[in-house]
């Protein structure tokens, strides 16, 4: 969101490309049977309307340099998949937490934690996370399970949360009740946009879904960790570590 580069797609396809796919033909040489790419829901796109996830098999959409790079990435693998017998699972994970993460979430725990009044009360989205205890799990499955050979997952925590209900939920985590101010979506918007904070606000305000029912069905699979569970995990390790 604070890109400075001037040609952010030559930067990311560096490394999301050029070094994925050179790592994955050493990989195939080596014989290498499965090779495992984290990617991103990036590549299906920047957000869905409220009911209506994104699914593992959709048409990828990706907006951003960052996404269109990792569907390059994901396209790829799958030629060299197709051309060597390498085996090439990817998985699309939406917003990760756990111990240790950065960025806004941090930003968010720490504002809660100072008991900081937030106009975020009034939020009515719905949005997937993912905690990293789960994907962790997740590619665990993939390393041998017979049906993730050569296919796309999407994965998360099962359940989606609003803004105000996750800023709740961790409050809650933290001991420190969250302070949420009932100010309407538009209100925010519109302040955003004034203040050229357009995708922070689409974040903040925005819903973006994932069905992971291809998840479920062909490896079986079930996030083992609840949202409320992983959420204080990660509360307790910022309150350790701040």
């Amino acid at each position: 969101m604070d890109e400075k580069s001037a040609d952010p797609l030559a930067e990311f396809r560096k490394v999301n490309v050029d070094g994925t796919l050179n790592l994955a033909r050493q990989a195939a040489a080596a014989g290498v049977k499965r090779f495992i790419f984290i990617s991103s829901i990036k590549v299906n796109g920047e957000g869905t309307g409220r009911g209506k996830p994104y699914k593992a098999d959709d048409v990828p959409a990706p907006v951003d340099p960052y996404g269109i790079s990792k569907l390059e990435a994901e396209q790829g693998l799958l030629a060299l998949a197709a051309e060597s017998g390498m085996e090439v699972v990817i998985l699309r994970p939406v917003l990760v937490y756990g111990p240790g993460v950065k960025a806004n979430f941090r930003s968010v725990m720490s504002w809660l934690s100072k008991g900081i009044p937030l106009p975020l009360g009034s939020i009515r989205n719905k949005r997937s996370l993912v905690a990293l205890d789960n994907l962790v799990d997740l590619i665990v499955t993939c390393i041998d399970h017979t049906a993730a050979a050569n296919q796309v997952f999407l994965v998360s925590d099962g359940e989606d949360l609003s803004t105000t209900e996750l800023l709740r939920r961790m409050g809650a985590a933290l001991g420190k009740p969250a302070r949420l101010l009932p100010v309407p979506e538009a209100w925010l918007d519109g302040a955003a946009c004034l203040l050229g904070k357009g995708a922070i606000a689409q974040r903040l305000c925005g819903s973006l879904q994932v069905d992971i029912e291809k998840t479920r069905r062909l490896l079986g699979w079930t996030p083992p960790v609840t949202v409320d569970d992983a959420l204080r995990k990660t509360a307790r390790h910022f309150q350790e570590h701040r």
